[in-house]
């Protein structure tokens, strides 16, 4: 049937529905590029933006396997020549690839930490 959108939320900070998942305001108005990716429509505010969009591969050019790969050889310890080898990708690629996953993940964690209650009970004094 549809496509499963719940996993997605709006960007754009003026939203009412901004930052909320499964709010059923995404709809797939189309899709474009090569890789057939999909930009979605928010109801709410009328906003589009790519599927992409507040991820390490938005705006990037490989094909999703290529890219998720790349990221997997890093997550797994390899360093960015031997990724390169591996996937069979650039090694600038590679170094650009884990700036833009390391720049994601530091956001996220900011994110959530800050959102995490404080552990009042830690060590006795």
């Amino acid at each position: 049937m549809g496509d499963d959108l719940s996993h997605f939320c709006c960007h754009n900070p003026q939203c009412p529905d901004h930052g909320q998942r499964g709010q059923g305001n995404l709809t797939v108005c189309m899709r474009y590029g090569r890789h057939n990716r999909r930009l979605l429509y928010c109801r709410g505010c009328k906003a589009r933006f790519s599927e992409r969009k507040g991820t390490p591969l938005f705006d990037t050019r490989l094909p999703p396997d290529k890219a998720l790969a790349v990221l997997e050889h890093l997550a797994d310890g390899c360093g960015a020549r031997q990724t390169s080898r591996l996937v069979k990708v650039g090694t600038n690629t590679v170094v650009r690839y884990a700036l833009r996953a390391g720049g994601h993940a530091r956001q996220l964690h900011d994110e959530l930490a800050g959102l995490s209650p404080l552990d009042h009970e830690g060590a006795a004094g």
